[in-house]
């Protein structure tokens, strides 16, 4: 019975999303990559190193198992970041747990590739939240002070703007009428940022959709397992 509900669950629950993700939702699924890689890679090296230096006194083995959960734990978050920000659903991709002791149970977990493969995508999504984190930063600081130049000119130091720099004054904006051009490049690098935000978002839920989805073999196994099942007969009466 339990074979058959993870069976349903993987060949009725597709991996879909929108074409082209929100803006919104992008920029806060990617801006929060950073720091959720962070803790995802400091916990996981944490508990595997004091997992497999201890293992010899047995220490190690509650240690590793808490390691497992939480890879897991952190797939199935970050599977519910990716659609509630992303609208990409992608489907639980593990094997039923056989009946029996938590011996052949563990065994089952260590043993189905899901389960690495929710480890590895935490330990990637650190350097990938690094990147992701500069550029939509870097482009949408550019591109928001572009636009509001035409305001926070005067604010600044001699009320007015030098580029590259103070020292270096190769052009200087001290009016309004001298903003409105570099306004005008900055909803050129506005448009620029919404195609980075969004070609980032729709390449990592690509990524994520590789490493947290089922593979295809799973996908066949319960595929066969959901046409083996007989269709229940009509009670009489």
């Amino acid at each position: 019975m339990v074979g058959h509900r993870e069976g349903n669950s993987v060949r009725n629950e597709t991996t879909t999303g929108t074409a082209r993700p929100p803006i919104g939702g992008s920029l806060a699924y990617l801006l929060l990559n950073l720091p959720f890689g962070i803790a995802g890679f400091v916990l996981l090296v944490t508990l595997g190193a004091v997992g497999v230096s201890t293992a010899i006194v047995w220490v190690g083995v509650p240690v590793g198992a808490l390691a497992v959960l939480c890879a897991r734990g952190g797939a199935r978050l970050e599977r519910a970041r990716i659609r509630a920000q992303l609208g990409v659903v992608i489907p639980h991709p593990y094997r039923p747990l056989p009946d029996g002791g938590q011996r052949k149970r563990w065994a089952a977990r260590l043993r189905d590739s899901a389960t690495w493969r929710d480890a590895a995508y935490l330990l990637l999504l650190f350097p990938f939240g690094i990147v992701q984190f500069t550029v939509v930063v870097t482009t949408w600081s550019v591109s928001l002070g572009l636009l509001t130049l035409p305001i926070f000119y005067r604010y600044l130091p001699d009320g007015a703007y030098y580029f590259p720099g103070y020292d270096l004054r190769w052009i200087t904006v001290d009016s309004a009428v001298a903003a409105l051009p570099w306004a005008a490049l900055g909803v050129l690098f506005g448009a620029v940022a919404v195609a980075v935000t969004r070609g980032l978002a729709t390449g990592h839920a690509t990524f994520a959709r590789a490493l947290l989805g089922p593979s295809a073999g799973r996908q066949r196994e319960a595929e066969g397992a959901w046409h083996a099942v007989p269709t229940a007969a009509p009670v009489a009466g």
